[in-house]
């Protein structure tokens, strides 16, 4: 699945600048956290300090509801770990539940690991060493369950391997996660950031685990792996609990005002999540091009034709906007 947020091809094509574009190709929050208006002169002038690590872990693991036996590492962004994990993960293959966000099977690939495409975490076949299952996935929005997330990491121990689960759309519902199993299997939760908070352009992003397997990611990421206006914007929107009880409100809100934009026009939502909906059409590849003329970008999918995934408009004249373009 090709990435979103990015308008230079949509604009080499159709024209326009990103200003004249209704940008709806990615799952990032439209209503981010707000960040404060002048950061301490000591975010950009020093390197981040010890402290000032900690103080974001410790938020972090608030956060996400991690248990005190488990270890948690701060990254810039969950793209890097994943390109990370496959390199420092036993030798053996490694089954991805999909479809989903392409760069996990890309990043075990170029490690050197054979990839083997499933289509449901319980027919995870048994030559696997390592699996990856997205929760909730990208785009779907289907969620596997923690019973079939533990049966799958105890084969998994037996062959030394891993079980990655992405967890970057799970801050919209904290019940999804699977945190509070990673001290007793072997579970690397990855955690996004920027896409709940709004804050994509950050790059920050978390890796939730048994100690001994954070440490080896901590230690390959090296010092300073966050800079020090991530660790400062981090710590205090991920302590800022008000904030994300009322976003999660605000979001439901308007995923339901999009489902109904998209249904008035013929579509049928297929899945998603409070971040982005999934909408079914048989004409939606079609619809996908006049939408770009008229400088509305969505997703689509190379493996289904009668699919495109929607973001989430940040107001109502998005809405219309989007709508009145269906219409037409």
């Amino acid at each position: 699945m090709k990435h979103g947020g990015d308008l230079t091809e949509a604009i080499a094509r159709h024209g326009g600048d990103p200003g004249s574009w209704l940008d709806l190709s990615t799952g990032i929050n439209p209503w981010p956290w707000p960040i404060p208006q002048h950061l301490p002169e000591r975010a950009w002038q020093c390197l981040p300090s010890r402290a000032e690590s900690e103080a974001l872990l410790w938020a972090a693991r608030k956060a996400y509801g991690a248990p005190g036996g488990a270890g948690i590492a701060a990254a810039a962004g969950t793209q890097a770990l994943i390109q990370l994990l496959p390199y420092l993960a036993a030798p053996g293959p490694v089954a991805i539940v999909g479809p989903t966000y392409s760069e996990h099977a890309l990043a075990w690939r170029s490690a050197g690991h054979p990839v083997i495409a499933i289509d449901d975490l319980a027919v995870c076949p048994p030559d696997a060493a390592h699996a990856v299952v997205v929760n909730p996935n990208n785009p779907d929005g289907r969620v596997t369950d923690r019973a079939a997330l533990t049966r799958i990491a105890t084969q998994l121990k037996e062959r030394g391997g891993w079980l990655v689960v992405d967890e970057a759309f799970a801050d919209v519902d904290p019940a999804i996660s699977a945190v509070a199993l990673c001290p007793d299997w072997p579970i690397v939760i990855l955690r996004s950031f920027g896409k709940f908070y709004g804050l994509a352009g950050l790059r920050l992003g978390f890796a939730v685990g048994a100690p001994d397997t954070i440490e080896r990611i901590a230690a390959a990421l090296g010092p300073w792996p966050c800079s020090g206006p991530a660790l400062l914007i981090g710590t205090a929107a991920l302590g800022d609990q008000a904030w994300a009880d009322h976003t999660r409100s605000k979001l439901e809100q308007q995923a339901r005002k999009l489902d109904k934009v998209l249904a008035n026009a013929g579509f049928a939502i297929a899945g998603g999540t409070l971040l982005f909906r999934l909408a079914r059409h048989p004409h939606a590849s079609r619809l996908h091009a006049a939408l770009a003329q008229r400088h509305i970008w969505c997703r689509s999918f190379d493996w289904a034709d009668d699919l495109l995934r929607f973001g989430l408009p940040s107001d109502a004249a998005g809405l219309d906007r989007l709508a009145a373009a269906l219409s037409d």
